[in-house]
């Protein structure tokens, strides 16, 4: 039987302003070096594709092959979580993401850069997904909306000062920035493996903690809203955002190239902002009353990026996207957090939903370059932005989730 609805949490109460158990501030220093490591080579990577004397569209193909790799090697990241642990498939996940990347320091041609590149992408699904069921298991189910904020916002932090630090090491050439990533993921491995202190997640290790089935989560509506959003939230925030957006700044707006960059950057702002209290409120409100409304606000946003004429309204735009996305975000991943619940395993439940975001990312730029070529630009962010509402439709019939968090499907 479900259990009772669990007592609703008042924002700025006593529980709400403990600090974070140690384990989660150890995972909040982890996913700060990685994202700042992944920050490094992203402004990189293209130039020192095309160095292999390869056209823009090869140089894609080596952006594209992480993101594939990650989508096809995520189910058998979840089974690896269901045999070993999360922690050891964390740890490992790094581990061959900093080998590949210093192997693409090292790269002698473009196929080689691309085999490496590729292996790196099947070590970032690993340690995305067991880095979810971690914090599945450490956050307390009162504060999950809190720590999945403090997640993002590491990552965010981390990202947005990777670029800067990139630029000033390509300086010393385009290899020195994928050691130095390589370099971050190590220490980050080392800070999990020996700080982390294992507690919540001993009978984890061992291989006695039950697994949560796919058919079970797949019968729970939340669960099913949840697999639909982040296949949006990957359609819009991590395809459309980094592929489509750079385009139509310099070919409709006709800015300089680096314009976009500042796109990028006012919607890290509008993230930020929103993550500042949107995990805790997801905890006092429930799931629903943040992913709802930053669905709808990331997508409304969206849909009028493709109908700026002008940068200051494109950049508005672009920061109220952010917002949005930081308002549903940590409410998403906690939502799924209290469907699997800290009593069982989720590998197999939690690769579903992270493969659902990145078949978004690989398909939305495709089809929103399509729509841009053929009815224009207008029309791509129009249905990219609908596509963002359709998800937030999905999650109107849905269970509220954090009303059950032990993890009892239903609905």
């Amino acid at each position: 039987m479900p259990q009772a609805p669990r007592s609703v949490q008042k924002p700025g109460s006593t529980r709400d302003k403990e600090p974070l158990p140690r384990d989660i501030k150890v995972m909040l220093a982890a996913a700060f070096l990685i994202a700042l490591g992944f920050g490094l080579v992203a402004p990189v990577l293209p130039q020192f594709a095309t160095s292999f004397d390869v056209g823009a569209t090869a140089a894609a193909v080596i952006v594209s092959i992480f993101a594939f790799m990650r989508l096809v090697f995520a189910p058998a990241g979840g089974a690896l979580i269901g045999r070993f642990g999360e922690r050891n498939v964390y740890v490992s996940g790094l581990l061959i993401v900093a080998a590949s990347t210093a192997a693409c320091a090292f790269a002698q041609d473009y196929w080689q850069l691309l085999i490496f590149r590729g292996l790196g992408g099947a070590g970032s699904v690993m340690f995305t997904v067991a880095a979810m069921g971690l914090l599945i298991r450490l956050a307390p189910p009162e504060r999950r909306g809190r720590v999945s904020g403090a997640y993002a916002s590491a990552f965010l932090i981390g990202s947005v000062l990777g670029p800067v630090v990139g630029g000033l090491l390509a300086g010393f050439g385009l290899r020195v920035p994928f050691l130095a990533y390589a370099g971050a993921l190590l220490v980050a491995a080392l800070v999990v493996r020996t700080m982390l202190s294992g507690r919540d997640t001993g009978r984890k290790e061992t291989g006695h903690l039950p697994a949560m089935s796919l058919k079970e989560a797949i019968g729970d509506s939340a669960y099913r809203a949840a697999v639909f959003s982040s296949f949006g939230n990957g359609w819009v925030t991590f395809g459309v955002r980094m592929a489509t957006i750079p385009l139509f700044a310099t070919a409709v707006l006709q800015s300089r190239p680096e314009t976009a960059a500042w796109a990028l950057a006012v919607f890290a702002v509008g993230n930020a902002l929103a993550l500042t209290f949107s995990g805790r409120l997801s905890d006092a409100w429930g799931r629903k009353p943040l992913l709802i409304p930053g669905l709808v606000v990331t997508g409304a946003a969206t849909g009028v990026i493709g109908l700026t004429t002008g940068l200051p309204l494109f950049f508005v735009a672009s920061a109220v996207a952010g917002f949005g996305s930081g308002l549903l975000g940590p409410a998403q991943q906690a939502a799924v957090a209290d469907v699997i619940g800290r009593g069982r395993s989720g590998g197999k439940v939690l690769a579903v939903f992270q493969m659902a975001a990145d078949t978004g990312a690989i398909i939305g730029p495709v089809v929103a370059g399509l729509l841009a070529d053929q009815l224009g630009y207008g029309w791509a962010f129009g249905i990219t932005g609908g596509v963002l509402l359709l998800t937030a439709a999905a999650w109107l019939p849905a269970r509220e989730p954090s009303k059950h968090s032990s993890g009892v499907a239903a609905g």
